[in-house]
């Protein structure tokens, strides 16, 4: 077994905690920031949960009898420990109350695939595997395919990998050739790291690079791992070293702030820990703050405390084979809904817009033949060619379990209006998407008060420009805490249906 430093994992918990306090009030601007120092200088580290779910992955393991990483055991944590609904976290938490396991849980339904939320849980991987990326990066897919898929799999993997390297000390091209090591070479993570090293080559202002990664890699997800990715890679190579001016520059890249910052500031953490200044660990103290959202978990105290608990279970784990892939048949769970075209407004009786049905109006009869049909799930895509009119009405069966205070939220790329029961909710005209109940955009969504039994959702869009692809996303969640309801949206096995809405 490979020694390990306990030095260079307090420095990653270090470097994390500091990172992410840092990020954290600038999370979602767009950049560039100019920011120095901490803003406002904190008092203790701010919770955050790029650390709080590595907090309970160690903590469950260390529970085991015989510690070993899957990922059933990590699903099952999810539900029991963690009352987050934030984006991918709340559609995987969701997928897993409805039976759907790893890794179709993170796969299945989710409009957040490419998120953060797997990326920012690598440095426990590398610190039970250090100067082992392999290994690395095998324990963070099994971590990530719960509540992700895709590159949001490939960057965790690429991170753990890069740090578990730094552990055996090196320069930044050492650690980055590490990370592409275990991801394909054709995985959007590999171009972004790609991208960035050369970029940095030819324009040495970190400025001139952030602008290049985002004229290639930006999403409408503040989120989105891509370019956060770059900007943990540039951030490495600019900041030569030197902990503060790395952990800056990644930060004021702007996007998804903490997380990056905590990813630069846990690998120089375990890079060189002597580097971290005595200026940046003042003001976080050694305690170890949690997030509400963490429930019934017997945590460490303080950040030595946690970092003792991983060194104790470093000795104790035990690398076991991949779990099989069970089968599993998507199919089972299509929502099934009334689908009518129409032409624009007028055949619906609208009278004050040419577009769309009027607002605040009763929700519009379905115009024409109707036909059952069957989408792959809560989020669905469909290209202009694939409407056969101006506007699709679509009438969803809705059944919130026993939940009384509902938030219904419909967010999509298309011009929307929605009713539930006929009475009107709400509309938009369009915009970036970014469907999480628990922070929707402006009229996306509404909250209500449901009677037990079965209600119905209409929702009529319009169709997008030709050559474009609409898209929306149907969530219902309990509105006070922002988590979705399983099954809400779904009725008992029909015959099958005519028509399927690919879900991308």
């Amino acid at each position: 077994m490979t020694s390990i430093s306990r030095e260079a994992v307090l420095g990653c918990w270090l470097g994390k905690a500091i990172g992410g306090t840092l990020g954290q009030p600038f999370e979602g601007l767009d950049g560039p920031l100019d920011a120095t120092f901490y803003e406002p200088v904190p008092t203790e580290m701010v919770p955050n949960d790029d650390l709080d779910l590595q907090v309970v992955w160690a903590c469950v393991l260390a529970e085991q009898a015989e510690p070993s990483v899957t990922s059933s055991a990590l699903a099952a944590a999810w539900t029991t420990h963690v009352e987050f609904p934030f984006n991918e976290y709340g559609v995987a938490k969701r997928n897993l109350r409805e039976g759907i396991l790893p890794p179709f849980s993170g796969s299945f339904d989710n409009w957040f695939t490419k998120g953060e939320g797997a990326a920012i849980r690598s440095e426990i991987w590398a610190c039970l595997a250090p100067s082992d990326p392999a290994t690395a990066a095998e324990y963070a897919y099994r971590d990530a395919c719960v509540d992700h898929a895709g590159d949001g799999v490939f960057a965790p993997m690429f991170l753990a990998a890069l740090q578990s390297r730094a552990f055996s000390s090196g320069t930044v091209g050492d650690l980055l050739d590490a990370g592409l090591s275990v991801i394909p070479c054709d995985s959007g993570i590999a171009q972004v790291v790609i991208a960035t090293r050369t970029w940095f080559e030819e324009f040495p202002d970190w400025r001139v690079v952030r602008s290049r990664i985002l004229g290639r890699f930006e999403s409408q997800d503040f989120t989105d791992v891509l370019m956060n990715t770059g900007f943990v890679v540039l951030g490495l190579l600019a900041g030569h070293g030197d902990f503060a001016e790395s952990i800056l520059i990644t930060s004021n890249c702007g996007k998804d702030t903490d997380s990056s910052a905590a990813s630069v500031g846990a690998t120089l953490g375990i890079l060189s820990p002597a580097s971290i200044p005595r200026e940046w660990l003042a003001p976080i103290g050694s305690d170890l703050v949690l997030s509400p959202g963490i429930v019934n978990l017997n945590a460490p105290a303080t950040i030595e405390e946690f970092t003792d608990l991983v060194l104790g279970l470093r000795e104790r784990v035990t690398f076991v084979p991949r779990e099989a892939e069970h089968n599993w048949d998507p199919r089972s769970k299509a929502v099934r809904v009334t689908r009518s075209w129409s032409t624009r407004a007028g055949e619906l009786g609208a009278l004050n817009d040419w577009f769309m049905p009027a607002s605040h109006a009763p929700a519009p009869e379905l115009a024409g033949e109707s036909t059952s049909v069957e989408l792959e799930g809560t989020w669905s895509q469909l290209a202009a060619e694939g409407f056969e009119n101006d506007l699709m009405l679509l009438r969803y069966p809705l059944d919130a379990r026993g939940v009384q205070n509902v938030r219904v939220m419909v967010a999509s790329n298309l011009l929307v209006r929605v009713w539930l029961d006929g009475n009107w909710l709400f509309g938009r005209d369009g915009g970036a998407m970014f469907p999480a109940p628990h922070m929707p955009r402006m009229n996306t969504f509404a909250d209500v008060e449901l009677s037990e039994g079965p209600h119905e959702l209409t929702v009529v869009l319009h169709r997008p420009e030709v050559g474009h692809v609409g898209e929306w996303v149907v969530a219902i969640a309990d509105s006070r805490t922002k988590e979705w309801i399983p099954d809400a949206l779904r009725v008992p096995s029909q015959k099958s249906a005519a028509w399927r809405c690919h879900v991308g």
